[in-house]
């Protein structure tokens, strides 16, 4: 009997894989642990390998969005009736039968090329080595990718290939045919008109708009604000980068003493598990981090065990993984608490949404300048705004507010981290 290939759950967070290209074409011998596709999750494109050995007898979805369990391939010995095995997990199988759901693609892809599916599959089949992003902005912009020269290892296409050949006037005369006249555009929005751009949603941008939305319509929130006066806190920074083996930066400091105040106060390092409350005796901070595509949440584990000079080796590893989408599931999951920080885009203040399953975020604005009175004198203060967002459910007010006290104390009397 010939086995079925199904879409696994690659994320904790997954509901359905997008299928960016095939590594293995119908009629190639397959065995267990090669790479079969390219799959999109949540979170990171990862490699989908074979569970099976035998002969690859038929791709369901060539290309596109499949729900968890949901059938993409066929895997048995050649000649065998792979319809019938089809067949029996449609019958059989409680998702959506995965056919429906190759029909879908040419629409969602948006691809400007004018024929339908199989020249697509054609171009898979070449099995040009190129990376998921290079084929996504290939597809995106009518490029062939087998007309790429491929700059990365051994040959392999990336995405600034496909930008370069973009960029030359024979590869995008596009362009030269856009209406040129400045009032064309306003007009045209104005009146309804077609000058827009529309692109797919990705897996990761999906999962962001369901996560959060259930997060600010399920969560009851309310916020918090305070000030801090940073002005021993830059000096300290100061000071400890003339030693430090790596150069600390404030958000090092912020994370450091959020960790600090949750050891203090348990109550905000918890999680709403519906009929319980879970007080997290680890504190692992989610730190905020934006890549092209949304945002990824890499997380520092107990970071109130850790030097400062660790926290920022750590953050700086975990943050390049996420801008080049290769963290692991264990790297994005186990946080008690999350740090949202746009200070270096000069943003004072705002609010963040909670990132489940926390029970709070913590919102940092940057550093400002500003006049301040100390001991009856107007002096420049370096002062910095963060705000709290709390699950009513499981935060008060009181234990919120007592949080950003110590929180604050600890900054603006920073030499307690080093104790």
């Amino acid at each position: 009997m010939a086995d079925i290939i199904r879409m696994p759950r690659m994320s904790d967070t997954m509901q359905e894989g997008n299928i960016v290209s095939w590594l293995k074409k119908e009629g190639d011998a397959v065995e267990t642990g090669d790479t079969l596709a390219e799959v999109e999750t949540d979170k990171a494109t990862m490699e989908l390998d074979s569970s099976a050995d035998g002969i690859l007898l038929h791709i369901a979805v060539k290309e596109g969005p499949v729900p968890i369990d949901g059938v993409i391939a066929i895997i048995g010995k050649k000649g065998e009736d792979w319809k019938a095995a089809l067949q029996a997990a449609e019958n059989g199988a409680a998702p959506a039968p995965a056919p429906a759901q190759s029909a879908p693609p040419p629409a969602i892809s948006q691809t400007p090329a004018p024929s339908p599916a199989a020249p697509a599959v054609q171009e898979e089949d070449k099995r040009v080595k190129a990376s998921p992003l290079a084929r996504s902005l290939a597809r995106e912009t009518g490029v062939d990718i087998s007309s790429v020269t491929g700059s990365g290892d051994q040959g392999r296409i990336v995405k600034r290939d496909v930008e370069a050949l973009i960029s030359t006037p024979q590869a995008a005369p596009a362009p030269a045919t856009t209406p040129a006249p400045a009032t064309t555009p306003a007009f045209s929005f104005m009146a309804g008109g077609d000058n827009f751009e529309e692109k797919p949603v990705s897996q990761m941008r999906k999962t962001i708009a369901r996560r959060l939305g259930e997060s600010k319509f399920s969560a009851p929130h309310f916020y918090l604000t305070i000030e801090l006066n940073m002005e021993k806190a830059t000096k300290l920074r100061e000071r400890l980068n003339e030693v430090a083996p790596v150069k600390i930066s404030f958000n090092d400091l912020v994370i450091k003493a959020a960790a600090a105040a949750l050891r203090q106060h348990p109550a905000v390092n918890s999680s709403w598990l519906g009929d319980k409350i879970r007080y997290n005796k680890d504190i692992n901070v989610g730190v905020a981090v934006a890549v092209e595509d949304g945002l990824l949440v890499p997380v520092i584990r107990y970071a109130d065990m850790k030097s400062l000079s660790q926290i920022n080796t750590e953050v700086k590893t975990l943050a390049g993984k996420a801008k080049e989408r290769k963290l692991s599931t264990e790297e994005m999951t186990g946080n008690t608490f999350t740090i949202s920080n746009l200070g270096m885009f000069g943003i004072e203040e705002f609010t963040a949404i909670i990132n489940p399953p926390d029970a709070c975020i913590l919102a940092v604005g940057g550093i400002i300048e500003k006049p301040i009175v100390k001991d009856g004198q107007i002096v420049v203060g370096h002062m910095m705004r963060v705000t709290l967002s709390c699950d009513h459910r499981v935060v008060d007010g009181a234990t919120g507010a007592q949080f950003l006290q110590t929180f604050k104390a600890i900054l603006e009397d920073p030499i307690r981290l080093l104790v």
